[in-house]
């Protein structure tokens, strides 16, 4: 998770009820031109200016790329954290990409700073233990995260993660590796 990833913590009320809306190759590129009007006539769900935002065009940029490149991928790639109750788009999760050969994942959520501290990226990190763990050719989840995010080390300790590891990322920096295994919920 990049570091301006923040955990969410709900206020009282029920836990969020939220699914992650695949996206296709055109919504992708519109995203990573920043051109939401195109997104929008593209996307299955309405988005808001957010999405098409300097914030998240690396993201957009990579998937677009990778979806045309294994269109295949667009099942699991980063998609819209879809509020079924209040039928609005409050973030973005998903895989970074399909289960590689020893069967692992890598996991990745933001949520849109109008929407935060509501429960939404514990939700979106559920939805995707939830969907990792009845995928055969999924092993184990990873999650990586920068030093000091401790909210999101916090929520990922919560649900089994552990530490195995460090990696630098070019866009990243430092980021500490967790896992879990798929099967553990």
């Amino acid at each position: 998770m990049q570091p301006e990833d923040q955990v969410d913590r709900p206020e009282q009320g029920p836990p969020q009820q939220v699914r992650i809306v695949h996206l296709t190759a055109p919504v992708f590129r519109a995203l990573a031109d920043g051109d939401l009007a195109a997104a929008n006539a593209a996307s299955p769900v309405p988005l808001s200016a957010y999405f098409a935002g300097p914030e998240w065009r690396g993201t957009w940029r990579r998937r677009s790329r990778q979806v045309e490149e294994d269109p295949a991928s667009a099942a699991w790639v980063t998609g819209v954290v879809w509020d079924e109750r209040q039928r609005v788009a409050v973030g973005r999760a998903g895989y970074h990409g399909p289960p590689d050969p020893s069967g692992m994942v890598e996991i990745g959520y933001a949520v849109d700073p109008a929407y935060r501290r509501r429960g939404y990226a514990r939700a979106a990190l559920e939805f995707l233990l939830e969907r990792a763990a009845h995928e055969p050719r999924v092993r184990t989840v990873r999650v990586t995260i920068s030093p000091d995010n401790v909210a999101s080390r916090t929520l990922a300790l919560q649900y089994g993660f552990a530490e195995v590891g460090e990696q630098w990322d070019d866009e990243d920096g430092l980021e500490v590796i967790y896992e879990v295994d798929a099967g553990s919920r």
